[in-house]
């Protein structure tokens, strides 16, 4: 790990510099001082999606409809995720319906589809709900964990 980090702001999307040694602090964003690193998942919107996946910490996009079973049961699962993935990897949840332009850029064709973004770039994509342990072995294969 470098000495700082850059982390973008969930809330108003600023990049904010953390020193890595004071990730499990509980940093506040500088400019609107929310939490940095919660242990829930966010919304992500489309207008603040390029920042989004900007940073160092991956991000993992969830992209869900409310009309969608599989997507409902699955949202325990990945809010649990970001409780035990606090301060190593963001977790977003898009929803496909609110925000459908951005879901035909990222080329969703099934719902709930999960995205991994590391330096602003897509490294891995898996479709389906999944127990947690898949999901954390999926990441973990993608070296996030």
């Amino acid at each position: 790990m470098t000495d700082s980090l850059i982390v973008p702001c969930a809330h108003c999307a600023s990049l904010n510099r953390i020193p890595a040694a004071r990730l499990s602090d509980a940093p506040h964003c500088g400019r609107c001082k929310a939490d940095l690193l919660s242990a829930q998942p966010f919304e992500l919107q489309a207008g603040q999606f390029a920042n989004q996946i900007k940073g160092d910490l991956p991000l993992l996009v969830d992209v869900w409809a409310s009309w969608c079973g599989p997507c409902r049961s699955f949202a325990p699962v990945f809010a649990q995720a970001a409780s035990q993935l606090q301060g190593r990897c963001r977790l977003a949840k898009l929803d496909s319906e609110a925000n459908r332009q951005l879901s035909t850029q990222l080329g969703i064709r099934s719902i709930p589809s999960l995205i991994l973004f590391r330096d602003g770039r897509e490294v891995a994509r898996q479709s389906g709900a999944m127990p947690l342990p898949q999901l954390l072995s999926w990441l973990k294969q993608q070296g996030v964990g």
